[in-house]
């Protein structure tokens, strides 16, 4: 008797509040749930994904009492298993859609620029162009994904933003720091940032309008309309700017289709999208020539499927192709130079077929599978010479990155376990010692309290160097097609709490890389040569906390190279790093429906650059200065409408994030956005 009333014993989680998450698959791996005074039953039934009703079961326990635990309803790509935030073993941050809402930006990079463990060089404003790293790392490092499809461009990093995703699209976007190869693939070296776009469950559509200061101008809509077992997105955006300084005008549209498909419990989820992007570069890479000019288009194409049931397939393919025309000087520049002859055109190509599959049982969840990547690129200037030319292009290059994974997630009361790893090969090292590589990874997060747990990882990670990086030969800069591929492996240490009052995190890393890429200044030639580096450490250290209405956020990094101590060199990228950077944020009401929005960023840079000065054509060795930057937002609403007023920078800071490229001073914007009635059908 006292046996089956063991066995009749339930170790129960329980959410907040009912999101359609894929919490279910915790009942594959005999987990009760529920959902405020809902069972488990009742998200089977409501989850498209769902496990089968069979499955829901008990499991034996020793103790006599564990009482249910309240999960956090955002549920991460922290693993290569989608887990509950509480339960992540890795740094994961997550900006919601209210917080987007919220905040005095106009692009996924300009938001960015809030979280304390996120670098942006930014270059160009408003999703221009900006350079995004993780802890130290280079731009090149960080993986950018697209509701989990990885759209890294391997051409260059510069380019990985040029996504078609309107700031109304997202939901959340999550941020994983520190090695995520095992999650992301090879290419997510030093973390990952991971888009998730809004799915919406039923019929309605949102529009916005903007205008300011500089000429600038945007427009945004979105329209959902469900079907019986499916449900169809479009969303359409357009920002242009005549620029705050000659030649920073800009012109940017985004188109994205997105629909879902139900069959028989089963999802089919099929994306498309482009972005195209034509934009004055003043200065942004030779600082002697401030006519430059970009025009560039990215387009991509996805198709993903899941499975329900114990043993989940989770098949995805997917495509993308951007093309890239550089003008060095603008096309109708007077006096053009006759040693100029045309831009350098690129076309990048990336597919891929990547199948996870996950089962789940009374000891954890285990997920296994491969991925086929493909990356190529046609160029006038990048890569091997071709027999026969074809249109702009007379370069190319191709290589294929073959990968095999597993990972095992053990989920008990108050642990999380996860160990896995990655084996990685790539066909353009077919030749050497260096073409394959195990990178292993291990997560543990622990659960004090209700109110505290603790986690710690430690995980390596490999990155192939960029097509740029091997062969790009203009003006100051020359590639290296000898370059090697980038290690690293990187430890933390992490705590979290969490109450009605305090919700903080405080974290602890350290990272060791060895033939980093950089492109470093070489004094006797005065050129940047692309180059593999010896080893570099990493020590940072973060705390995030959100207290009532106010956001916190710092992290302070430092790096050891015995190269950077004997040589100091200009470094492009490794050894300029954030040393010191804080945000703060305040929400408040001022009256009804009238709400404030504050956000403060100081930074401080590690490193130098050449300071061009135009007068007397020289380049100046100049270390990075510290800035301050505050930027405000007013939001009214009035039933579905919301009127808006932006001030960014309201100081005028005069700064810059990369070399010679000043960002823009005080700018003024407002607008209003409308929230179509939804309509069930």
């Amino acid at each position: 008797m006292n046996r089956q009333k063991q066995f009749l014993k339930q170790a129960a989680f329980r959410f907040k509040r009912f999101a359609r998450k894929s919490h279910s698959v915790f009942n594959s791996i005999h987990k009760t749930i529920t959902i405020g005074v809902l069972s488990g039953c009742a998200l089977l039934s409501a989850h498209a994904a769902s496990v089968n009703p069979a499955e829901k079961a008990v499991i034996q326990t020793k103790s006599d009492t564990i009482p249910e635990k309240e999960l956090d309803e955002v549920v991460v790509t922290a693993s290569k298993t989608q887990l509950p935030l509480s339960m992540a073993a890795k740094l994961v941050t997550v900006i919601t859609s209210k917080e987007i809402e919220r905040a005095p930006v106009r692009s996924v990079e300009d938001l960015l620029n809030y979280v304390a463990g996120v670098d942006i060089l930014q270059r160009g404003p408003h999703g221009t162009q900006a350079d995004i790293s993780l802890r130290g790392g280079s731009f090149d490092q960080a993986a950018i994904l697209l509701n989990n499809v990885n759209l890294t461009n391997p051409q260059t990093g510069h380019y990985s933003f040029d996504i078609p995703v309107n700031l109304s699209d997202i939901e959340r976007i999550e941020i994983v720091q520190g090695p995520s190869s095992l999650i992301f693939g090879a290419s997510a070296f030093s973390g990952g940032i991971n888009i998730i776009t809004k799915k919406d469950t039923h019929s309605n559509a949102f529009a916005k309008l903007e205008s300011g200061m500089h000429e600038l101008f945007g427009a945004e809509a979105r329209g959902a309309y469900k079907m019986q077992n499916s449900i169809h997105r479009l969303s359409a955006g357009y920002k242009r700017s005549g620029g705050y300084i000659q030649n920073s005008d800009y012109n940017i549209v985004n188109l994205l289709w997105q629909s879902r498909f139900d069959i028989n419990g089963a999802n089919i989820d099929i994306q498309a999208g482009v972005n195209d992007k034509k934009y004055g570069a003043n200065t942004f890479y030779a600082a002697a020539y401030p006519n430059q000019y970009d025009d560039t288009r990215g387009m991509f194409a996805s198709i993903k499927g899941e499975t329900g049931g114990k043993l989940k397939f989770i098949p995805l393919l997917y495509w993308s192709r951007h093309y890239d025309a550089y003008h060095l000087f603008r096309p109708g520049t007077p006096d053009i130079p006759s040693w100029y002859t045309a831009p350098n055109y690129h076309r990048s190509d990336v597919y891929g077929l990547n199948l996870n599959m996950q089962y789940a049982s009374g000891l954890g969840i285990t997920s296994f599978g491969g991925e086929f990547r493909n990356e190529g690129i046609l160029s006038s200037n990048l890569g091997r010479l071709m027999r026969q030319k074809s249109g702009n292009y007379d370069k190319w290059d191709n290589r294929s990155n073959i990968s095999f994974f597993a990972e095992h997630n053990f989920v008990f009361d108050k642990l999380t376990l996860s160990v896995g790893g990655l084996y990685n090969y790539n066909t353009a090292l077919a030749d050497t010692l260096k073409a394959d590589g195990f990178y292993p990874a291990i997560n543990v997060s622990y659960r004090a309290s209700d109110a505290v747990s603790l986690y710690a990882s430690w995980s390596k990670a490999t990155r192939m160097p960029t097509f740029t990086d091997l062969y790009y030969k203009a003006g100051k800069h020359r590639g290296f097609a000898g370059l090697t591929p980038e290690y690293s492996q990187s430890g933390e240490v992490g705590a979290r709490y969490k109450s009605t009052v305090l919700m903080a995190n405080l974290n602890a890393f350290y990272s060791k890389g060895d033939n980093l890429i950089d492109w470093v200044l070489n004094s006797s030639d005065g050129l940047y040569h692309a180059q593999n580096l010896a080893s570099l450490s990493t020590y940072g250290i973060g705390v995030d906390a959100v207290i009532s209405s106010v956001h916190i956020g710092y992290q302070y990094m430092t790096q050891k190279s015995d190269e950077a101590r004997q040589n100091n060199p200009v470094s492009a990228y490794v050894f300029n790093y954030l040393r010191h950077k804080l945000t703060v944020g305040v929400h408040h009401r001022i009256i009804k429906d009238l709400t404030l929005s504050w956000n403060l960023r100081w930074q401080q840079r590690a490193g130098n650059y050449l300071k061009y000065v135009a007068e007397t054509k020289e380049e100046i060795p100049t270390a990075y200065k510290p800035f301050l930057l505050l930027d405000i937002k007013a939001n009214y609403t009035v039933r579905k409408i919301n009127f808006f007023v932006n001030a960014n920078n309201i100081f005028n800071t005069t700064h810059v994030d990369f070399g010679n490229i000043p960002q823009p001073g005080f700018w003024l914007t407002g607008g209003v956005s409308y929230l179509f009635e939804s309509i069930k059908k």
